[in-house]
């Protein structure tokens, strides 16, 4: 689905249209579901994102040490990552790539916890440099590895009870 967005658009002073919203929840949904799917498909530490992926990552641990251990991106605070200070340390952080990455700052869902899957409890809405970002992280940990190795689990007992 692509939205078509006028140039002169104002994010800040535009009415919420409830239909232009569940646009963007379709779209975010979506965009989880791909992912989720191809993580089934290919081990996260084997995955590339994007072409910036080694960029971003080392983008990523320089403005934030804190995200430089498997354990620090294994699970996202949302709090202290929506905070007033959270979130314009992340916007220094985003807007660095609002001409090398498409729809940078579009809406998608995180997981909060890289053991989970995308459920309510487990997953906000964030920009998508912030995903990128955290997920580009969690793939070079090897912390998406075992959605692959389930899929594989699950694809083997399928083939046994064939």
């Amino acid at each position: 689905m692509s939205v078509a967005v006028p140039s002169d658009f104002d994010a800040e002073n535009a009415d919420n249209f409830e239909e232009i919203e569940k646009q963007f929840a379709v779209k975010a949904v979506m965009q989880a579901q791909t992912y989720w799917n191809l993580l089934g498909k290919v081990k996260g530490s084997e995955l590339r994102l994007t072409k910036l992926d080694n960029e971003i990552y080392q983008h990523l641990i320089t403005d934030f040490p804190e995200y430089s251990t498997a354990e620090s991106v294994a699970k996202i605070n949302e709090a202290e990552m929506k905070n007033h200070k959270g979130k314009e340390r992340w916007r220094k952080f985003m807007n660095t790539y609002e001409k090398t990455v498409h729809d940078f700052n579009f809406g998608t869902l995180l997981r909060t916890d890289a053991e989970a899957e995308y459920e309510e409890q487990t997953t906000i809405f964030v920009p998508r440099m912030q995903f990128l970002a955290i997920e580009i992280a969690r793939n070079k940990y090897g912390l998406n590895d075992w959605i692959y190795e389930d899929e594989k689990k699950l694809e083997a007992a399928a083939a046994v009870k064939k």
